[in-house]
Formats: C-alpha cells, sequence, structure tokens
C-alpha cells in the first residue's frame, strides 16, 4: 500500500494490542493476500469475518453473521442487494462478472464479493484446497457446509480511490473461469460443430457457383478456409494456453504468500 496503511496498524497496534497486524513482503494480489489473512486468523479464532478496508460493506451486519453462525451455519455471506453509491460502470460490470460466471458453470454466491464469516472448521477446510490460482469466490462454496446469507447494502468509500479497475476485474474474472470450468473447451467442441456446418453450406454455394458459371476459380474456397479454420485454430490455442499456463503455475509450487512481519 502507498497510504502509509501499516504505519497506522503499527500505531493502532501499539495503542491496543488486541489489534493484529500481517506485512506481506510484497504486493501478491487480492485474493492471495486475503488468504494469507484468512490462514493465519485461523489459528486463533473461533470465527473469522473478512471485509474490505474502504468499509463500503455494511458492517451492521456482521452481529446478523454472528447470529446465524450460532444457528449453526459454519459459513455467511454477505450479499450485495443495494449498489447505488458504486459508479454506474461499476454496477454493470459486476453483473456481467457473476452472469458470465454462472453461465460457465462456475459455482458462486451471485453479487457475493469477499464480505463473509467463516467458523475455524470452514477455514481448516479451506487450507486443504492447494491450488496456486487462488479464487476464494469460487473455492469457498466447495466446502460444502452449512451456509448462509445476509443482506449487504454497500455504501460510500470511507476514504481514497478503487484500485481495483476493470483490467483486474477480467482477470478475476478469467481466473475463476478457467479455474472451475471446463465449458470453455466444450464450447470449441460445438464451436468446431459449426463452423463444420458453415463450411457443407460454404462447399453447396461453390457447387451452385460452378454449375451457375458464376464462380471465380478457387477465390471462394481457398479465403474462405484460411478465414474460418485460421479463427478456429487461433480460438483453439488460446484456450488451450490458458489451462496449460494454470498447469505451470501449478506445477512451480511456490508459496502463496511470503510474511515479512508480524505484528502480535
Amino acid at each position: 500500500s502507498r497510504d502509509s496503511t501499516w504505519q497506522i496498524i503499527e500505531r493502532l497496534h501499539a495503542a491496543d494490542n488486541r489489534i493484529k497486524g500481517l506485512n506481506l513482503a510484497r504486493n501478491v494480489g487480492h485474493q492471495n493476500a486475503l488468504m494469507a489473512g484468512l490462514m493465519s486468523a485461523r489459528r486463533r479464532a473461533d470465527i473469522v469475518v473478512s471485509v474490505d478496508a474502504d468499509l463500503q460493506d455494511d458492517l451492521d451486519a456482521i452481529p446478523r453473521m454472528i447470529k446465524l453462525f450460532k444457528e449453526g451455519n459454519d459459513i455467511v455471506y454477505g450479499v450485495k442487494v443495494k449498489r447505488d453509491a458504486d459508479p454506474l460502470m461499476k454496477r454493470l460490470s459486476a453483473v456481467t462478472f457473476y452472469k458470465l460466471q454462472s453461465g460457465m458453470g462456475v459455482e458462486c454466491i451471485y453479487n457475493h464479493a469477499d464480505f463473509r464469516l467463516m467458523s475455524r472448521r470452514a477455514l481448516d477446510m479451506l487450507a486443504g484446497y492447494g491450488e496456486r490460482n487462488v479464487y476464494l469466490r469460487g473455492l469457498i462454496p466447495l466446502i460444502g457446509l452449512q451456509s448462509a446469507t445476509v443482506d449487504d447494502v454497500i455504501s460510500e468509500r470511507e476514504a481514497g480511490s478503487s484500485k481495483y479497475t476493470l483490467g483486474k476485474m477480467l482477470g478475476l474474472a478469467l481466473d475463476g473461469i478457467t479455474s472451475f470450468s471446463v465449458k470453455p473447451i466444450y464450447g470449441i467442441v460445438w464451436l468446431g460443430v459449426v463452423f463444420i456446418i458453415i463450411s457443407m453450406l460454404i462447399g453447396i454455394y461453390v457447387l451452385h457457383a460452378l454449375i451457375t458459371g458464376t464462380a471465380v476459380p478457387g477465390w471462394s474456397s481457398l479465403i474462405l478456409s484460411i478465414w474460418f479454420v485460421g479463427g478456429i485454430v487461433l480460438i483453439s490455442i488460446g484456450v488451450i494456453g490458458v489451462y496449460i499456463g494454470k498447469i505451470y503455475k501449478e506445477v512451480k509450487n511456490r508459496p502463496l504468500y511470503n510474511i515479512k512481519e508480524t505484528l502480535d
């Protein structure tokens, strides 16, 4: 962080040792940083609530989360029911984000980000997922423990401006889809079927043109074949490349985070 966040945490910790801090050695991304906090906090808590530092989430929902936990829910999700405080572009991109995931078969909670309560049991189970491409919104529903939701009314940011750009959101969506869904591969198969059908129609057109004498010799079949076959090959290589890239990260087995300093 470039806004003295760690120095503020140090001062708060000095004034009240119930406040803890975790400073990572480098920026490892939002999901890995959140995983670092969850895995460190699970050793000393019965429940852990994660909330973004901009405090846009409804903090009054936390007592309701705790009540649902006491009723037997190991995971309680904060679901955004009103986002008037968010810019229009962010609201539209968020809706697209969740619908795209759902369409690709990714199991996730609609309009839920990372405001949630988790029991120690749920966190211990989460620790068993050793994958390198961490996408908590897709991983946590896979745990399978009893869960519930609470309404989360979004407010204006307390301070600063969002660092979560459209590019980062698209990257998160791509991680979520390629880490949890094989539908893109099956989509390529069906796309191949469609292209075969189109090629057959083109063949019928070429035969008709030859019979009627209106065809330019070789031009139609050559150009259309180059464009159609070239396009499908490039798309296929791209999708396969994403999966190979993820396998590459998994087999390297790098640590998700390195803790530089702990205040405790």
